[in-house]
């Protein structure tokens, strides 16, 4: 069995001792002339071999922060406030309030039960002011489970790793080391002169396995999910389209109303949709919008009949897709030529599963041109899908609220055959109209989320937000710069 010259003089001194803990470790170090890293290096190489067993244990304990220093010396943030009462028990909410610690203390003194509040007048319950974390703050590792718990969230203690190494060696490793260990000097790296005077004859050459694999080296890199991402924004910047942006809290008169979709379709409802409770403004125009909603206004359709009601519009939401952004962009560039695209993060009330979550990435076009038809717009599609790596692209007819004809690609993956990746159509004159668009739009939007569970093999929705490092470690690195 090969060893280099350190592991073998380790596992002479372990021979003499059996075990060596972390502080053993220490006068190792004087003995080998190593720093302890090298040392556990060494015995990590000799457990490969079955001469020694490297055992590393995690041990966590906790440690007072700055602000459980401060309160121990200085008295807790209620302590102090609840010092300041007067012998009456009760004192006005706003006097507590000039006290600095206000905040955090007349929450905690109504969560210990000290205080109540009525009427803005603080009083005094008379129950023991004692609080639970006070004679812990400089120890906090003594201090119960829960109580940790506590000084943990209120910032008071942190929690501090330390690594304790022990290094033994085994039965196997005694009898080598009793079998007599060459202590001879090994030359690992040869020098020029040495070669060219021929001197390398006369060393002890290291030797090397040059069939065992090297430590795997994990470089940095962007996440699997995030790479798609710019891989599809890349695409599309190529191809000439401009990015939009936007936030996620929309009015409903945008993610709703100006898509045309009625005030009282399912998907407004509160199972469907998360609402806010802060109001919006409509904007300029908005009363072409009602009039299409209730009779189609001046183009050819009938509308939905009924009373379009503004105050329904005025509700705000987290969105529900990113087309509020596409008409938002139409609203004040109604002028073609436009192309543009947004990738951003939707809301919607899923129940949690494999295949669904309640936000999750969505990718919106919209091409906007005098001469543009429908087969410009499967076109795009086609041309976007194969970009990604989806040669066999096929389209079936659907229906949305707010294009006409409406299309659902379709991508060929073996083992699953036919996958639908999103929908697409031309807007409908009630969705242009209002905002004095009078040229075709093309528009279409896709879920990210499943293109990703599709190139990377994913079964689970789920895999992509979760902080795994080994699956981010596995995924390889796609070509392309910084895809």
């Amino acid at each position: 069995m090969q060893l280099a010259l350190n592991e073998k003089r380790l596992l002479q001194e372990l021979d003499k001792i059996g075990i060596a803990n972390t502080e053993e470790l220490a006068e190792f170090v004087k003995i080998l002339d190593k720093p302890v890293e090298s040392i556990i290096q060494y015995g990590n190489l000799l457990s490969q071999k079955g001469l020694v067993v490297v055992d590393r244990r995690v041990k966590t304990s906790m440690i007072p922060t700055a602000e459980g220093e401060q309160y121990s010396n200085e008295g807790l943030p209620e302590e102090q406030l609840y010092d300041q009462f007067p012998n009456t028990g009760h004192i006005p909410v706003s006097e507590l309030n000039c006290n600095p610690y206000a905040k955090i203390g007349l929450g905690q003194m109504k969560k210990l039960g000290w205080i109540t509040i009525e009427n803005g007048i603080a009083v005094r319950t008379g129950v023991n002011a004692s609080s639970p974390v006070r004679p812990f703050l400089k120890k906090p590792d003594e201090a119960p489970p829960e109580v940790k718990k506590e000084l943990l969230r209120r910032g008071l203690a942190a929690e501090e790793e330390s690594v304790q190494y022990s290094i033994s060696i085994t039965d196997q490793g005694r009898k080598l080391a009793a079998s007599g260990l060459n202590l001879i000097e090994e030359t690992g790296t040869l020098t020029s002169d040495q070669i060219s005077s021929g001197a390398w004859r006369d060393l002890t050459l290291r030797r090397y396995d040059i069939t065992k694999k090297p430590r795997p080296v994990w470089p940095g890199k962007i996440h699997p999910y995030q790479r798609l991402i710019n891989e599809m924004r890349r695409i599309l910047l190529d191809m000439g389209f401009t990015e939009l942006y936007g936030s996620v809290v929309q009015g409903a008169f945008w993610n709703f109303d100006a898509l045309f979709q009625p005030q009282d379709h399912p998907a407004r409802e509160m199972q469907d949709t998360f609402h806010l409770k802060e109001r919006s403004d409509l904007p300029v125009g908005w009363e072409k919008v009602r009039d299409i909603h209730e009779h189609g206004g001046e183009t050819s359709s009938c509308g939905w009949g009924g009373r379009w009601d503004p105050e329904k519009a005025k509700a705000t939401v987290l969105r529900t897709h990113t087309t509020s952004l596409s008409i938002q962009h139409l609203a004040t560039h109604p002028n073609p030529p436009e192309k543009a695209f947004c990738i951003g993060r939707v809301y919607r009330r899923e129940t949690i599963d494999p295949t669904h979550l309640p936000e999750f990435e969505q990718l919106e076009g919209i091409v906007m041109d005098e001469d543009v038809s429908f087969r410009h717009l499967l076109g795009y599609l086609k041309e976007f899908y194969g970009r990604m790596g989806f040669t066999n692209v096929r389209f079936r007819p659907a229906y949305f609220p707010y294009t006409e004809p409406s299309v659902e690609p379709e991508v060929w993956i073996d083992g699953l055959g036919w996958v639908e990746l999103g929908g697409a159509g031309i807007f409908r004159e009630e969705v242009t109209d209002p905002w004095g668009v009078t040229s075709p739009v093309l528009a279409w939007g896709l879920g990210v989320s499943r293109v990703a569970m599709l190139r990377m093999g994913l079964s689970d929705l789920r895999e992509l937000y979760q902080s795994d490092i080994e699956w981010v470690r596995r995924t390889p690195v796609m070509n392309g710069g910084d895809y």
